[in-house]
This record gives structure tokens, sequence and C-alpha cells, in this order.
């Protein structure tokens, strides 16, 4: 298996996560019964069997950055069991190297080749496995909710998505390939939504607001 790895230009140099102090497995509160916007770190998961994209966004509740993004490749001719092996056992190095809080995965889009979709399925099965073996709680979202969440428009172009992950990680040119853009938009999805979980917390805290839903 070939592991790719870019180096994200964070934004910040203080978040707890690229410290190593963020804990594995606070779930439920999402590390936010502590502090409405303790730094949290999302693993964005673009799933494929050749080529699985993945991309760690850093979010404290105002601004994102990115420490890692990159992709797990298996080679052309590697039979099935053994690509989902090797992507597994690349799910769990990246875990440990980085200790995420939460994973977020792009729902199965079902626009697709009905071989295609299997596959992607089978990749998101290990994604899905990966992150329950160490105890992460994971999240989903649609193509459509992803690309509201980055761009603020459900039916934006890829390029567009692209363009404003970009911005917003404050990186100098497009992550690629585009399996690792795709992955950290996902994060990024997240990151918002955790951001308004966290809101959503403190309002109830004060007496007032609702809690938003995952």
């Amino acid at each position: 298996m070939l592991y790719v790895e870019s180096l994200g230009k964070s934004r910040r140099s203080d978040s707890c996560c690229t410290q190593g102090d963020c804990r594995r497995g606070e779930t439920a509160a999402y590390c936010l019964l502590s502090t409405a916007y303790s730094p949290v770190l999302t693993l964005g998961i673009d799933p494929g069997t050749a080529i699985m994209g993945y991309g760690l966004v850093d979010s404290d509740g105002r601004r994102l950055s990115t420490p890692a993004f990159g992709v797990l490749t298996t080679e052309k001719g590697t039979p099935p069991e053994q690509r989902l092996r090797l992507l597994y056992a690349g799910l769990i190095e990246l875990i440990a190297l980085h200790q995420p809080a939460a994973v977020a995965v792009e729902e199965l889009f079902f626009n697709v080749n009905v071989r295609t979709a299997l596959a992607v399925g089978q990749a998101r099965g290990v994604a899905l496995l990966a992150a329950a073996q160490a105890d992460l709680p994971v999240y989903e979202y649609t193509p459509p909710q992803v690309k509201g969440a980055v761009v603020g428009y459900g039916r934006a172009s890829k390029e567009q998505v692209q363009l404003m992950t970009t911005t917003l990680l404050g990186l100098r040119s497009i992550p690629k390939p585009d399996d690792a853009a795709d992955a950290l938009a996902v994060a990024i999805c997240h990151a918002h939504s955790a951001t308004l979980l966290a809101a959503g917390h403190a309002n109830t805290n004060r007496g007032g607001g609702t809690k938003a839903r995952t």
C-alpha cells in the first residue's frame, strides 16, 4: 500500500490536538462539556478501495486548520479482501498517529454505477470499523450537506468546494489529490456541525436555545 501524506499549513500553533493533548473516546458532548469551544480534531474520509482520501481538520469554533491530509492507495490487481485489509491498517495507523476526536464520512451517493457503489460501500465499512475499533464517534453527511457547509450552496460544483476548502483552511493551493480535498471538505462539514452543537450546549446551559442535531 502506498501511504501518501501532505502536511497542511496550520493557522494556529496552539491547537490541543496538534500538541497531542486531546483525549480519544470523548463522545456524546464531543469534548464540549468542559469548554464550549474546545479545539477539536476531526478525521474526514472520502471512501474508496483504490484510493481513500483523508483529511484532518482542527477547529476551535472560530478558525479551521489542517495538520495533515493525503490518501491511502492500493495497487491495481490487489484482491478485494487484501485492499480492505491494507486500508484498515492504514486508517488504524492514522488514528493512532493523530488521535482525532471524531471521524466524519460521506454517505454513499447512489447516482453511480453498481460496481463503484459496491466498492465505495466496502471502503465505508472499513472506515466505520476502524473508527469503532478506536472507540471514536462516527458522523455521516450527504454530498449536499457537505457542499452546503463548505460553500453555502448544496448544489455547488466540485471546483467551488475545493476553492472554499482551500480558503477556509488557509492553504496556499488546492489540496491534491481530489480525494484528499474531498475528505477535508467532509471534515469541515462536521467541524461546522460541531460548532453549532457547542453553541446549542452553551445556550442550553444558560437556559435558552435548543441543542443542535448532528
